[in-house]
């Protein structure tokens, strides 16, 4: 078995519907390149002449953009660097938690991502765009929707600070869960 004897990178990338795993096999002598995603094989060059250069894939449910860049640093030495979104990965990173909130929790034995993307008031849980209801109240905006059998509501508050903005508080069985940091 000779899979991923030429594994030179793993990245974990943090997206509404999951945190997804992405491998890359180089071979610096045959040139191959293959390019996995959550363990599937997207892409698959196995003779290159060109050792440098760049594969371009997509991950997750939203079909997210994203790229591995080659390039030599000297010698046969070799850099690997993902974008997403045509952004470095700690751009896109430093970029995704300005504009989604992330909740981990465990009901009933079975643990839950909850991420609501603030500028869509998108809620995914699991990987699984929500059915929501959205409702204004006295101090904001509340999000309803169900996870099993647990109401969650996402309150939407005003922080009264400009720098700060909205805050949002997810909320399960009148229960509230802290923010998680990816």
């Amino acid at each position: 078995l000779e899979k991923m004897t030429d594994l030179v990178a793993v990245w974990e990338v943090a997206l509404s519907d999951g945190v997804h795993k992405i491998e890359f096999e180089h071979g610096t002598t045959s040139g191959k390149r293959v390019v996995y995603v959550d363990g599937k094989e997207e892409i698959r060059k196995e003779w290159m002449f060109k050792l440098v250069g760049k594969e371009t894939f997509t991950v997750g449910a939203a079909k997210t953009k994203a790229a591995i860049n080659i390039d030599a640093v000297g010698g046969f030495a070799y850099e690997y660097t993902l974008e997403i979104n045509g952004k470095s990965l700690k751009k896109y990173m430093e970029n995704r938690s300005k504009t989604t909130n992330t909740w981990i929790l465990s009901l009933g034995g079975t643990d839950y991502r909850v991420v609501l993307e603030k500028d869509t008031m998108d809620v995914w849980c699991n990987g699984q765009k929500m059915e929501t209801a959205g409702e204004f109240v006295e101090d904001g905006t509340e999000t309803h929707f169900t996870v099993g059998d647990h109401s969650c509501c996402i309150k939407a508050v005003s922080s009264g600070k400009r720098k700060e903005g909205i805050i949002h508080t997810l909320i399960v069985d009148d229960r509230e869960i802290p923010e998680a940091v990816e």
